[in-house]
């Protein structure tokens, strides 16, 4: 008889242990942190303690059991391995899961595009927007020119940095971490056959992106990026000023322009290629691979000016002598005045 208690006794502590198993396990180990359904976005910033990365995920994420997560998050270290980043949560997990992930510091990547880009303020409000540094941070690094000299850089060339494309960095990045991966994208793009080509040309990749900021501002039609760059190298081994309109806008700070006056082209500014030879200080905008590739790929012709055509069809006609574009420029002039547009 006491043999059979004995037995159901052990039994029923078998199971009672089993089942303890079970609600153990489904405590830690099951899929107790919900997303609803929808992606979750933890940020957690630089500097964040432990309580304020605890704070974010309970704000954000649907948890059956608070204390459980911290009972969890503390016997995995985690108070001491708080790592900042952006986390995308899409699925549902245990506790364990979830601290795994952050504690490791597997954050989501952000993609970043940009492209058309003509100051560095207008650059910084776009990056800045997507990492944890922000427009002023971002702004703050760019202006302050002893960051980059050492890499040949200055305050008026900087924006050349910026190849337009689509990069991955983690959320976390500061400015100069930006600066860093912007300046390892950049050292890849001008590769040994890039920098060749500039070279044959006389021009150093600063210069070349300078031209290409310009014919990006001029150009309507990519096709004729090429034979314009080819405009431009002409006119600068001859020692006659670029006279581009785009540098006009850039020095006034005025892109709504659509015609440049007489009055515009007295305007004082080393950006005035009008009244200045060779390059102004730097680019215009944000040189795009495509101006940058024109350039080092430009036509070799004898033609030294181009004017818009009359039909506003974004093309141009090319010319050799002053007198010939002084007529198709007079033809454009007179085009302009017949739809009223007189600025």
């Amino acid at each position: 008889m006491k043999k059979k208690v004995l037995l159901s006794l052990l039994s029923a502590f078998g199971i009672l242990s089993i089942l303890l198993l079970i609600v153990v396990w489904r405590n830690l180990f099951g899929l107790n942190i919900t997303t609803d359904s929808k992606a979750r976005v933890l940020y957690i910033p630089t500097g964040s303690s432990y309580e304020q990365a605890l704070d974010t995920i309970e704000s954000n994420l649907l948890i059956k059991k608070p204390p459980l997560l911290d009972w969890v998050a503390k016997r995995k270290n985690y108070p001491s391995l708080v790592k900042p980043g952006k986390y995308v949560i899409n699925k549902d997990l245990s506790y364990s899961s979830l601290i795994n992930i952050l504690r490791a510091g597997r954050q989501t990547p952000v993609k970043i595009t940009f492209n058309n880009i003509r100051t560095l303020n207008q650059l910084a409000g776009k990056i800045g927007r997507q990492i944890e540094a922000d427009s002023t941070m971002i702004m703050r690094f760019l202006s302050d020119g002893s960051n980059y000299i050492q890499d040949g850089f200055n305050k008026e060339n900087i924006i050349s940095l910026f190849i337009p494309d689509t990069y991955e960095f983690y959320w976390n990045t500061d400015a100069a971490g930006l600066y860093t991966r912007m300046l390892k994208e950049y050292r890849l793009f001008w590769n040994k056959d890039r920098l060749a080509k500039a070279e044959e040309k006389g021009l150093d990749p600063k210069e070349v992106s300078i031209l290409a900021s310009i014919i990006d501002d001029e150009v309507v039609k990519a096709v004729e990026k090429p034979r314009i760059a080819g405009v431009y190298l002409n006119r600068l081994k001859r020692g006659i000023p670029l006279q581009a309109c785009p540098t006009i806008k850039f020095a006034l700070n005025d892109f709504t322009i659509t015609r440049v006056l007489y009055k515009h082209l007295q305007t004082d500014s080393p950006y005035n290629t009008y009244r200045h030879k060779g390059f102004p200080p730097g680019p215009i905008g944000c040189p795009s691979i495509e101006g940058i590739d024109a350039v080092l790929n430009a036509e070799k012709h004898d033609f030294l000016f181009f004017a818009a055509k009359s039909d506003f069809s974004g093309t141009h006609n090319f010319s050799r002598t002053l007198s010939e574009h002084n007529h198709y420029a007079a033809i454009y002039q007179k085009e302009l005045n017949k739809r009223k547009i007189f600025k």
